[in-house]
């Protein structure tokens, strides 16, 4: 039996490609930029991966990924910002504020309160994401938040998840499943956890990071199947 879920947001319960574009769309026009178009955002999203990849293996800082990111965009297409930790400060408060759910999520996470407990986990910034809880209502279906800024290690690494049990309380972790559409953060974490993997997979793409995976489902609802 399944007694706690340990729940991925961006990508997961929330569409964040969606909430990228527009945040990158906005705050490009605020500092004058008006030729975004959808192969740019196409490129970005690729130069943000590297970035977020990279910090996932411990080679980078979190501040070199939210600057580095938009220094590495700006010089390949071109663009003049004369300030980029401001438009990074402006880009999280829309991210914020800027959110889509994947498949009535925020229903899904209502329904199962109760049947089990919930725990947002995540790698997103304190702001962006305390923000989009809150404005979501994801936050009140949750029994506590962890965000890796405020802990101090990122997902995969197992201090994540240590730091989630030592506040939880004492679990079976054979009874803990992490949800989450990342191969390398989510499910890499959940092995170095020792908890049930269930990869969300809409695209049904390969297991190309040669992880356990313990649970593929295409729509977030059949959590509720696995739940029973």
């Amino acid at each position: 039996m399944i007694k706690t879920i340990l729940w991925d947001v961006d990508g997961t319960l929330l569409d964040f490609s969606r909430s990228e574009s527009c945040g990158i769309r906005s705050c490009l026009e605020e500092i004058g930029f008006r030729g975004c178009n959808d192969a740019m955002l196409e490129r970005y999203a690729r130069i943000n991966d590297r970035y977020w990849k990279a910090l996932e293996r411990g080679e980078v800082t979190k501040q070199e990924v939210l600057l580095g990111r938009f220094e590495t965009f700006f010089r390949e297409e071109g663009i003049s910002c004369e300030d980029v930790a401001a438009f990074n400060d402006s880009y999280q408060r829309k991210l914020g504020e800027l959110f889509f759910e994947n498949e009535n999520a925020i229903q899904l996470c209502r329904k199962l309160h109760g049947r089990a407990a919930q725990y947002v986990v995540t790698n997103g910034t304190v702001q962006a994401q305390k923000n989009k809880l809150k404005n979501s209502g994801l936050g009140e279906c949750m029994d506590g938040v962890f965000i890796s800024d405020e802990i101090g290690v990122e997902k995969p690494g197992k201090g994540f998840f240590d730091h989630v049990f030592a506040e939880i309380g004492p679990v079976n972790r054979d009874e803990v499943m992490i949800v989450g559409d990342s191969l390398t953060s989510d499910m890499r974490g959940g092995n170095n956890a020792g908890i049930l993997c269930c990869w969300y997979n809409p695209q049904n793409k390969p297991n190309t990071a040669g992880v356990r995976i313990d649970y593929e489902i295409r729509s977030l609802w059949d959590v509720e199947k696995i739940l029973g």
